[in-house]
């Protein structure tokens, strides 16, 4: 199972990573706002990543790493 970490106080909440998703178990956080006051990115089902990366590459701040 793969592991993903968000750096939330940097995401910018562009929502790149969610559709480059192929799961779809990635989503904009409507319930938090981080220190820049931006929705931040989360994952909603840990259980389903397959590990891709394609959140991550497509990620222009770079605020998610993928651990297999």
């Amino acid at each position: 199972m793969a592991k993903l970490t968000f750096k939330t106080d940097n995401c910018k909440g562009c929502s790149l990573c969610v559709y480059a998703c192929p799961k779809s178990i990635l989503q904009i956080a409507t319930d938090k706002i981080n220190k820049k006051g931006h929705h931040p990115a989360e994952c909603i089902d840990m259980e389903k990543c397959i590990g891709c990366a394609s959140c991550a590459m497509m990620c222009p701040d770079c605020i998610i790493k993928v651990e297999r």
